[in-house]
């Protein structure tokens, strides 16, 4: 079983990049989905949140997220504890997902995570592939696709790793800054050159 890890700063068409492989036979792994089931009502999660954050982060026994968002990326500190809260849940899932994978046989598992330097795990896969793009393409992006300011943009943005920093773990970069297609064009090559 080959295993990609695959990451992008935020805005840079990471999601498009997954979304590609899924098509092409690869099984995704979306850390983004698996942190929010690690957090659903009555999860162990969910609860180290309310302790650390207090209830103001919960609203009808669900994790308010805009809540939390407000909090997290206003405060180094506090997101930095909100890491490391969930990180080991998402982790155990992942493994177990990624179990799965390998008992029923998969070929390719692509690890789906934005926050793949952040959490130290760019030497856990076969191959890191890398989605970029300009910072000002990715905060356009995120005006337009998620309505945020250009300030909630640029600090959601700034809260990842810089460019340099995903450059030095991954093998393959593939270029975001263009259409769909593009994006896409890029996915089939890597498949057809790294993959029998």
């Amino acid at each position: 079983m080959l295993r990609i890890g695959l990451t992008g700063g935020i805005g840079a068409g990471k999601s498009t990049a997954a979304a590609r492989f899924g098509e092409l036979g690869a099984r995704v792994i979306d850390h983004d989905i698996l942190a929010r089931r690690v957090v659903e009502p009555g999860s162990a999660a969910l609860a180290d949140i309310v302790g650390e954050f207090g209830d103001r982060v919960v609203k009808g026994g669900l994790l308010d997220r805009a809540s939390l968002a407000a909090i997290v990326f206003a405060d180094d500190h506090a997101r930095v504890r909100l890491e490391e809260i969930i990180h080991p849940y998402v982790r155990a899932a992942a493994s177990a997902a990624d179990r799965q994978a390998r008992g029923e046989g998969v070929g390719v598992v692509v690890h789906d995570i934005p926050l793949l330097v952040e959490t130290g795990q760019g030497g856990d896969f076969d191959l890191v592939v890398c989605v970029t793009a300009p910072l000002s393409t990715r905060i356009a992006r995120l005006q337009q696709a998620r309505g945020l300011t250009r300030e909630q943009a640029m600090g959601r943005a700034l809260a990842q790793a810089s460019d340099e920093e995903r450059a030095a773990v991954c093998d393959v970069e593939l270029d975001g800054s263009g259409t769909v297609e593009q994006v896409r064009a890029q996915v089939d090559q890597f498949w057809s050159t790294h993959l029998p």
